[in-house]
């Protein structure tokens, strides 16, 4: 029974949509009265101000009394109210503008239906599917193709300085200063991913410009102000997947992982023996392979002769 009579109380949309038409025109109605009523008494205000206490007798505009003008001016404002109330509203209100939307929307349709007889005349739609069907394919094989060239693209380098005896440093330190190598580096590397351990992170002053740094430590909790912190080598190389160069800059136990996963090493040999206590991997002859050789000479700024080697994997 309550559901029912409250079934009953809710209002059709068209119903309410007409009861509040016919609400607003019952205000415009009003108002429309009410200034009627306001400019009788108001215009005979005017007359009696002028004519029975002689209030602005000598104030003229073109030779006719002020008061009839303002009285002409106010008639002109309520003819357009009027207007807007019973001509506007009646003629050009909601029931015109749905006819006229009515009317644009059936010209739409009848415009719309002719270009799609002549699209369907240029374009049958079996070929049209068939077009499609196609288009997406080339798509897709251009998508696999994109991924595999970029797969093959992708080169892995390790890149590191490496005394005779493959000594890397001690304390956490370089054991030698070649500024040279120092800009090598910087120009290889800038752009790119940089992968390395927590105590080669935590040798540098401060993060190296424009480089992406990856740190690898098995600590899980470990944080490192504006690096990526990973646990393995898989992981870092996931996250510079995008990178066409990613670089394993060291230490001593990351270029032992790095090895199996390199294509290239870049190393600076560092032509004397030092005392270290981390040391570059031994390269194995039988896979990789020298490609490139640069000796640099001592000199006022370098205190130890140097050669670049590019090594490649066979």
């Amino acid at each position: 029974m309550f559901s029912k009579n409250k079934e009953s109380n809710q209002i059709d949309p068209l119903q309410r949509e007409l009861y509040e038409h016919a609400r607003k025109r019952v205000i415009q109605k009003k108002r429309l009265f009410q200034h009627f009523i306001v400019f009788l008494v108001g215009s005979l205000f005017f007359v009696v101000l002028n004519l029975v206490f002689g209030y602005g007798k000598d104030i003229t505009f073109f030779g006719i009394d002020w008061y009839i003008i303002a009285i002409l001016l106010w008639s002109f404002l309520l003819i357009l109210h009027f207007c807007n109330v019973w001509l506007f509203s009646k003629f050009m209100g909601q029931e015109w503008t749905d006819r006229q939307m009515e009317r644009l929307i059936i010209k739409q349709k009848e415009e719309i239906a002719l270009i799609q007889k002549d699209v369907d005349l240029m374009y049958p739609k079996d070929e049209l599917l068939k077009k499609k069907e196609a288009f997406i394919k080339q798509q897709k094989d251009t998508t696999v193709h994109q991924e595999k060239i970029e797969e093959v693209i992708q080169k892995i380098t390790m890149i590191a300085a490496a005394g005779e005896n493959n000594a890397l440093g001690k304390d956490n330190d370089l054991v030698w200063h070649l500024p040279d190598d120092f800009k090598r580096f910087k120009e290889l590397t800038t752009g790119h991913h940089i992968i390395m351990g927590r105590k080669t992170f935590e040798s540098f002053p401060k993060l190296l410009p424009n480089r992406i740094h990856i740190v690898i430590s098995r600590n899980t909790n470990y944080q490192a102000s504006g690096a990526i912190v990973v646990q393995t080598m898989e992981e870092a190389l996931n996250m510079a997947k995008n990178d066409s160069n990613p670089f394993i800059i060291g230490g001593g136990e990351i270029y032992k992982l790095g090895l199996e996963y390199a294509d290239v090493i870049e190393l600076t040999r560092v032509h004397a023996d030092f005392d270290a206590d981390a040391f570059f991997p031994l390269i194995d002859a039988d896979i990789w392979e020298v490609e490139n050789e640069q000796f640099h000479d001592q000199d006022e700024k370098h205190n130890y002769p140097f050669t670049y080697i590019t090594y490649v994997k066979r």
